[in-house]
């Protein structure tokens, strides 16, 4: 481990290239997850509820709930209470398969739908405000080499 010494006099220990890429990594999501908490606060919703639903959006004829679970952005080991809260409000609808009933599948309601269609917007100029400075093609590149970093982990 190194020292350096930063703006104003503070030394700060520096660990490997490795370890600042994955230090700068932690701290850019958590500045620009508040951006989409904020948003997110209007409607009640957590950002991992607010996934399932984008989840099941993409899915209108429903999806196996250990499948909405796999396609989570966070893995979340309570996926029956995280459905419980969305089934509660209204935003999805869980049903049990006719033909393998430990099957259960949840689906988007025209409510959820709505709720989504009122964030988009919100949604997409947070994501725009946040990184749409970067341009398309650093936007690119940075996606492309954050998919090269998950992929050497999956």
């Amino acid at each position: 481990m190194r020292e350096t010494t930063q703006p104003g006099g503070k030394r700060r220990r520096v660990g490997s290239s490795e370890e600042d890429a994955f230090l700068d990594l932690l701290r850019t999501t958590d500045m620009l997850s508040r951006g989409l908490v904020q948003v997110l606060k209007s409607e009640e919703l957590s950002p991992t509820q607010y996934n399932v639903l984008r989840i099941l959006r993409g899915s209108p004829a429903g999806l196996p709930c250990g499948e909405v679970a796999s396609r989570m952005i966070t893995r979340d080991p309570d996926i029956t209470r995280l459905l419980d809260r969305l089934e509660k409000r209204g935003l999805i609808s869980r049903c049990r398969e006719t033909k393998d009933r430990r099957m259960v599948m949840a689906k988007i309601t025209p409510d959820g739908l709505k709720l989504l269609a009122r964030l988009d917007e919100p949604v997409g100029d947070t994501h725009r405000r946040q990184l749409g400075h970067l341009g398309r093609d650093r936007l690119r590149a940075l996606a492309e080499l954050l998919h090269a970093a998950r992929s050497a982990v999956e």
